[in-house]
């Protein structure tokens, strides 16, 4: 009963550039700059009914929701206009110094404004443990005003005689703060925007929660303790202070011709960021505390989430780092002959600590929220990282038979077979546990990074069932973690740990491990294998013009018609292994969904003139 989301996007970008060339002896320099003017008008409405969230079917019968948001019904729809302007210069030099080397030397300097909004309607929670929000510009500190970025290259035949071709280059290039960044955090946050969020009335007790918290506000009550409480409000935090962000850059690769017409490429391309953003879509939660088990949820009477003045913090920091490392083949067969080929095969690894600029959950298979108190712990592969990816195509033109005079070289003649296969390996997902619940006392309205134990032995060695849909995670290598040595309890927790939903003094402070340590990312989901084929028939009618002609096309899309079965969301709940009453669920690694469709065969005529 959430009610549709209503969003709107108006841009403009307004350019200017200009480039001049020289070339001098063995130097070729360009020499150029660019002027953008970026106007964005966006908004929002959100939760216009209100959502509630309940962790389990019975939850549901009995009227006990664990979590309700909602716009209030007092603010309308309302409008942002970002503003921003972005300069650049660069100078580049090819150098040609010798007949068979030539060198790149250049440096593009680039800074952007810090975004301003045409009524200065800009809101943010700085520091996010803040009581009320800093309004008005600027939003943060500029730290484009450096961005120097130097970039180097060649291209050398080394042999001399035009076959092989050796080239390299290395850049770095800057991140600039674009308006798409702060669009959740400005356009739908109080105090211009105003909608709430409330998921616990009680305190925090042992795990797992009784949904008991706002048992009684399903579903009258529930806008009404939202409403005039800016504590259950939506607020934003985008970090003041950050670092330069951006990404290095480098590739190696070496090109020969084999036999004429047929060429191969063997190259490394490789990356690494700094400083770049870290979406939350609510960082406001109880921090746990670092132990030598691993990290522990406070839970009792006196625990509160980072920001007791919030209900969601929507987080923007620049703390992400990235790794890209890929080796890189490619086969080309240039048309000779009626034919040409064309093979490539990527082997890459793609590593970060969040995926997310936009939204933390900018793909399916991402989290809203990541561990952001340290987000080395959340160090893994990319959510759109696909480690294996081959494409081969190919074009025939069919020799026209020498049979049957013109009659026969005109039903024989002109046709044409086209074909491209690919086959690439899954996209990564991150096995979870506590599904609509809040299994580890973390007390955010958005946050999905409780992750269970990873077990060790008989059949445990790959976590997936490859081709099995409906029981495609290993739901038996994964277990609810428990609570530590008794040792770890005397140090560092009450002396009796509790069992698990056992009875708490609610007048102590106890803990509880339950972040597991199955990482983020750890399962591969199905890969995919596709081909295309299709058939042409081109048929000149010479009678009508000298270039009128008649093609006939047949085209098979998944000729083969196989499922390539999409990843499991985290939407739907098929990356939960467990409730959160640590009960395994038998949906878990349930594939409902392909990446492409089924067979698809089109017939057509196309007529040119």
């Amino acid at each position: 009963m959430g009610g549709p989301p209503y969003y709107f996007f108006r841009y403009n970008s307004y350019q200017v550039y200009d480039d001049a060339f020289l070339t001098r002896g063995i130097h070729g320099i360009k020499i150029g700059f660019s002027f953008e003017r970026i106007q964005d008008n966006d908004g929002s409405r959100q939760g216009t009914n209100g959502t509630f969230t309940f962790p389990s079917l019975a939850a549901f019968l009995q009227d006990q929701p664990s979590k309700f948001g909602g716009a209030l019904a007092t603010v309308g729809t309302t409008e942002r206009g970002i503003r921003e302007s972005i300069f650049g210069t660069y100078i580049q030099n090819d150098i040609r110094a010798r007949s068979n080397l030539t060198l790149n030397v250049g440096l593009r300097y680039e800074f952007a404004t810090v975004p301003t909004e045409v009524h200065n309607e800009i809101t943010n929670m700085a520091p996010p443990t803040a009581a009320q929000p800093v309004l008005g510009s600027p939003y943060f500190s500029n730290f484009t005003r450096r961005n120097f970025q130097p970039r180097l290259g060649f291209s050398w035949d080394p042999f001399n005689n035009g076959k092989t071709a050796v080239r390299g280059s290395i850049g770095l290039y800057d991140m600039l703060p674009l308006p798409y960044e702060l669009f959740l955090g400005n356009a739908t946050t109080a105090p211009f925007f105003v909608q709430g969020s409330e998921n616990s009335k009680c305190p925090n007790p042992a795990p797992p929660l009784p949904p008991t918290c706002l048992n009684g506000t399903f579903p009258g009550g529930a806008f009404s303790s939202l409403t005039g409480n800016p504590k259950t409000f939506k607020y934003s935090y985008v970090q003041t202070d950050s670092h330069r962000r951006y990404i290095m850059q480098w590739n190696l690769n070496i090109q020969r011709q084999i036999v004429p017409n047929l060429t191969i490429m063997v190259g490394y391309v490789g990356s690494r960021g700094l400083h770049l953003p870290l979406h939350q879509d609510d960082m406001d939660f109880v921090i746990p505390v670092a132990t030598s088990a691993g990290y522990v949820f406070p839970f009792g009477a006196g625990v509160q989430k980072l920001n007791p003045n919030a209900g969601v913090l929507v987080g923007e920091e620049m703390q992400n780092h990235s790794w890209y490392d890929a080796l890189q083949v490619e086969v080309t067969k240039t048309l000779s002959h009626g034919l040409m080929l064309h093979g490539s095969y990527s082997w890459s690894r793609n590593i970060d600590y969040d995926s997310g600029t936009f939204a933390g959950d900018s793909f399916g298979n991402g989290e809203t929220t990541q561990p952001w108190f340290d987000a080395k712990i959340w160090r893994g592969l990319t959510d759109f990282n696909i480690s294996q990816n081959l494409i081969f195509n190919g074009i025939w033109n069919v020799p026209s038979p020498k049979v049957g005079g013109g009659l026969g070289e005109q039903v024989l003649g002109g046709w044409q077979i086209s074909s491209i296969f690919k086959a690439n390996s899954g996209v990564p997902l991150t096995p979870n546990f506590g599904a609509g619940g809040d299994p580890a006392g973390i007390q955010g309205s958005d946050t999905s990074f409780v992750t269970p134990n990873r077990l060790t032995g008989p059949g445990c060695d790959t976590l997936v069932n490859p081709g099995n849909p409906n029981n495609y995670i290993k739901a038996q290598c994964f277990a609810i973690p428990t609570a530590p040595t008794a040792a770890f309890w005397t140090a560092n927790c009450d002396p009796a740990p509790p069992s698990l939903g056992g009875p708490v003094d609610p007048a102590s402070l106890q803990c509880f491990n339950l972040r597991g340590n199955a990482g983020r990312n750890l399962l591969t989901g199905p890969g995919t294998t596709n081909l295309d084929f299709s058939i042409f028939k081109n048929q000149s009618i010479k009678k009508i013009s000298e270039s009128f002609n008649v093609q006939f096309r047949a085209e098979f899309f998944n000729a083969m018609n196989h499922a390539n079965f999409a990843v499991p969301q985290i939407a739907t709940g098929h990356t939960d292994i467990f409730d959160a009453a640590g009960t395994p669920l038998g949906t878990a690694g349930v594939l409902t969904s392909t990446n492409t469709p089924g067979r698809e065969i089109q017939f057509a005529l196309k007529f040119g003139w």
